[in-house]
């Protein structure tokens, strides 16, 4: 009983299919998971940022003793709000030019892969258009000396 998963890996071009298929998704994957790690990281980084603020903001209250030292600390959320608003603002320019670089990234990556398969496509047909043609050359000879025999 024959294996009908068995086949001879030989007969196909791993080559070819590695540069027209693999290769495009492996990049594609590459940049996907450094697009996520510095997604990640300035996620990280504006998470320690708030955290550090609020556990400032805290620290001050908790050192809030009488009403000139509570006016004092309201006075301090205003800045500390201000200063919160402008880092959130940076964030999310920062998050927007990523997902702009990745965008752009991606697109040069998917125009390779159009000319590279375009590329491929040309050379299979030029060479199918060779075969085809010394095919026919060669068959010609052979009509002729069928015809010239059948007369």
């Amino acid at each position: 009983m024959t294996n009908a998963f068995a086949f001879d890996t030989k007969q196909f071009d791993t080559a070819q299919i590695d540069s027209l298929f693999f290769a495009p998704a492996r990049a594609f994957a590459a940049l996907s998971v450094d697009y996520t790690e510095k997604l990640v990281n300035a996620q990280l980084e504006a998470t320690k940022a708030y955290t550090d603020t609020s556990l400032a903001q805290l620290r001050n209250l908790v050192q809030v003793k009488d009403a000139e030292g509570f006016k004092s600390y309201l006075e301090g959320q205003q800045q500390v709000a201000q200063e919160l608003s402008d880092r959130l603002k940076g964030d999310a320019e920062k998050v927007v030019a990523l997902q702009q670089e990745f965008v752009q990234e991606s697109q040069k990556l998917t125009e390779g892969s159009v000319k590279q398969a375009q590329e491929s496509a040309q050379q299979a047909t030029e060479s199918a258009a060779s075969a085809t043609s010394k095919a026919a050359k060669e068959a010609a000879p052979v009509a002729k000396t069928k015809t010239a025999a059948q007369a």
